[in-house]
């Protein structure tokens, strides 16, 4: 991997300090359970084999410098003492930002050194695929390494969300990391969201000739932008008139008295969270019981939930779930936050091609921008990759 400006700024010798390391961290695709982990609810995401890669080399000093190959090629630099969320901006801040909230959870950052950081990745930005998350946990793993902070994987997630919500301004909850942190091959990872406990759970897709197909409908997102901020704002709303601290302490056989405590929209808002937040725990349930070929109808009716209860989804989204489903699907729904991003579905492997190229021909003919098509499997969450020895 290189970049336009990959020449350490550092003397030769200070490599001594730690050597070269290449650690990295996957994206996810959530299978079902949007908007329901910033609730304290139930989630089940699975990490992608897109990863984002970060090469870490030493430096003398307290400076961390970030270089990215999806950028100009300029670096970003920032003295660890001057770390703080109004001194960070950009995508530097996922970087930098993880730093900091590695400092603010109690980290003694006091003795350690500086590092420059280059990032290169293949998780598509902007496509509901959490690339934030995966290079919050790429960082959070490295530094965990080279600063031997002895962190486990749920305290770097949890690192990795508090930098996405006070250094980014996404107030996104702890799924995305969790998911990047926690991966298997083969699995789903199974979480709550208020116990912050995960469990592993088989999806033995290609046994059943199964596959997860993605498609990007190139409309792009932006977490801190208002809309995400909004339908957070309603949960809240609508947990403040049940008298609870989160909607997950509340169920579906709540709604009768929430009808009659809030106006339409925040009902709808609620109910969205409260069924979905069911939903995936049916989703566990069938898919420990009758396995994956069964979960198709609570794809889709998450899918409808969060177009008609929680108003998330976009045109582009729902062409491409209504011809996956028309093309034969087993299930399909948009993932990630909405307002664009990307649908996830599944589908038997023959189907694969034919499914992309519907929604493709289904794209052109509407005047939509060419969609992107691809497969993607359940992978290994955030772990170092190699150690190139000290020169």
């Amino acid at each position: 991997m290189t970049t336009a400006d990959s020449t350490p700024s550092h003397p030769a010798d200070a490599r001594e300090l730690a050597g070269w390391g290449v650690w990295s961290a996957p994206g996810r695709v959530n299978l079902i359970g949007e908007h329901t982990d910033y609730n304290g609810g139930l989630v089940l995401p699975l990490a992608i084999d897109r990863r984002t890669t970060c090469t870490v080399s030493p430096r003398a000093d307290r400076i961390l410098r970030v270089t990215s190959t999806a950028g100009d090629g300029q670096a970003v630099e920032l003295a660890i003492d001057d770390l703080a969320p109004d001194a960070m901006a950009g995508w530097s801040a996922y970087v930098l930002g993880v730093a900091w909230a590695l400092g603010e959870m109690g980290a003694n950052l006091s003795g350690v050194t500086g590092f420059d950081f280059e990032l290169d990745s293949d998780v598509p930005i902007g496509a509901g695929l959490s690339s934030s998350a995966a290079i919050e946990c790429a960082v959070a793993v490295a530094l965990n390494d080279l600063w031997n902070l002895g962190l486990s994987p749920m305290e770097l997630a949890r690192a990795g969300r508090l930098a996405e919500n006070s250094a980014v301004g996404a107030p996104t909850g702890i799924m995305d990391q969790s998911a990047s942190m926690l991966g298997e091959a083969d699995h789903a990872v199974f979480l709550d969201c208020t116990t912050e406990v995960a469990q592993s759970v088989p999806l033995h897709l290609e046994e059943n000739n199964l596959a997860l197909l993605i498609v990007d409908t190139r409309v792009e997102h932006a977490h801190a932008t208002g809309g995400y901020a909004s339908r957070r704002a309603s949960c809240e709303k609508g947990a403040e008139a049940m008298g609870v601290k989160l909607l997950s302490e509340l169920s579906v056989h709540d709604l009768p008295t929430l009808s009659e405590r809030v106006d339409d929209e925040t009902y709808r808002r609620v109910r969205h969270v409260l069924t979905e937040n069911q939903r995936v725990a049916d989703t566990v349930e069938v898919l420990r019981d009758k396995g994956p070929l069964a979960i198709g109808e609570l794809l889709c009716a998450s899918h409808a939930s969060m177009r008609d209860d929680f108003e998330i989804s976009v045109p582009e989204m729902d062409l491409a779930v209504d011809t996956a489903m028309a093309t034969g699907a087993v299930g399909a729904r948009l993932t990630g936050g909405g307002f664009g991003g990307s649908m996830v579905a599944l589908v038997h492997q023959e189907d694969v091609d034919p499914i992309s190229a519907a929604i493709a021909s289904a794209f052109a003919a509407a005047g939509y921008a060419a969609p992107q098509a691809f497969t993607v499997h359940a992978a290994a969450g955030a772990h170092r990759d190699s150690v190139t020895a000290s020169k």
